[in-house]
């Protein structure tokens, strides 16, 4: 879901989850179940309580809720696949990721480390990956068929150590570490500043100017801490909401009656 950088010029509006940087290359160190710790994560059935403690202190969050309820609980497993999703997602829309991964899956069934490793460079442009993406996955597919990036693992590990593991990573940034942190792991303090719906939407939100940076951004979402997922997930659902009417409005010179 160094910090990456925003893309600009983004004309899918259905795209609310997008990376815009790689990370540096290297090999991903080998984690152990050693040092476990029990990192604050969230439920599904924890989410609305947390929405509304959030919400006491953010009016802005408030409305959001009071407007549009609260947010789904957005899921997806601890999985070599959930990766593969993630990368397949960056910089396009999420129609076009999904599209991409329906069409691995129809070739290999299971997406695993061993049946993505199986597959030829022309395998995978006939699933619509570009050359660019198709070594990316081919390189965590190896460190993680290896051992090197163990997943169970990671979802011991504080935040800052599952960014580490996984930035070793060509083609994992920061945007992809935050949504894993998100989405997979339920983590309970990450605000996205790669993420262009995230940030637009606080942007409109908050009443800010669109040329608001980045340390700006991070300064107001430092009012939701320890809970700056859960805001996240109320802006997503804003973002989301409003698009979502929008379609549904009908189409005319004015609006409708």
């Amino acid at each position: 879901m160094a910090l990456h950088r925003q893309r600009t010029g983004e004309d899918r509006d259905e795209h609310v989850l997008r990376d815009a940087a790689t990370a540096d290359d290297g090999p991903a160190p080998r984690m152990t179940g050693r040092n476990r710790t029990t990192p604050p994560v969230f439920s599904e059935a924890r989410l609305p309580a947390l929405c509304d403690e959030l919400a006491e202190r953010d009016s802005d969050l408030r409305r959001i809720i009071d407007a549009f309820g609260y947010p789904p609980f957005w899921d997806r497993p601890n999985t070599f696949e959930s990766l593969v999703w993630f990368i397949l997602e960056q910089q396009v829309s999420l129609a076009s990721a999904r599209a991409a991964l329906e069409q691995l899956r129809r070739r290999v069934g299971a997406v695993t480390p061993e049946s993505v490793l199986s597959l030829t460079d022309e395998d995978l442009r006939a699933a619509s990956f570009s050359r660019q993406k198709a070594g990316y996955v081919r390189g965590v597919a190896r460190s993680t068929a290896s051992g090197e990036l163990d997943l169970e693992a990671l979802a011991g590990l504080p935040d800052d150590q599952v960014r580490s593991a996984l930035t070793r990573l060509k083609g994992i940034g920061n945007w992809t570490v935050d949504v894993y942190l998100i989405l997979v792991l339920h983590r309970v303090d990450v605000f996205p500043t790669g993420d262009l719906a995230a940030v637009n939407a606080l942007k409109s939100i908050k009443g800010l100017s669109t040329s608001t940076g980045r340390t700006d951004l991070e300064t107001v979402v430092r009012e939701w801490v320890p809970y700056r997922t859960i805001g996240t997930l109320l802006v997503w659902h804003h973002y989301l909401s409003q698009r979502d009417a929008q379609r549904r409005r009908p189409r005319g010179k004015g609006p409708p009656a």
